[in-house]
């Protein structure tokens, strides 16, 4: 964990970049917190890392094309929704299945 000032932007407490979660400093991190970028982390080692980004960006981008709202389409994210929904489980990696995420694909 890297406690910073520069990343994330905006009012985010946290991202995982590659792994490496990147905490705004002054931010509040919590144990749910971690447990939510521990889930990225899975998410992203599944897809090889790179296609987890492009994935990610693509989904973004079609669900604001929807919504129309920044915020809206970020928590629409099928690896966001896998992530909140299971930040406060703390045996969920455990008995986690692979590709998880994509259940949350249809909204």
């Amino acid at each position: 964990m890297i406690v910073n000032r520069l990343i994330p932007f905006g009012r985010f407490t946290a991202i995982n970049l590659f792994g490496l979660i990147f905490v705004r400093r002054g931010k509040t991190f919590t144990a749910t917190d971690l447990h939510h970028e521990h889930i990225h982390t899975r998410q992203m080692l599944e897809m090889l890392v790179l296609p987890f980004y492009i994935w990610y960006c693509i989904e973004w981008f079609l669900r604001l094309l929807k919504t129309r709202h920044l915020m809206r389409a970020y928590l629409a994210i099928s690896f966001e929704r896998e992530a909140y929904e299971h930040e406060s489980e703390e045996d969920y990696l455990h008995q986690r299945r692979p590709y998880a995420w994509m259940k949350y694909l249809k909204s």
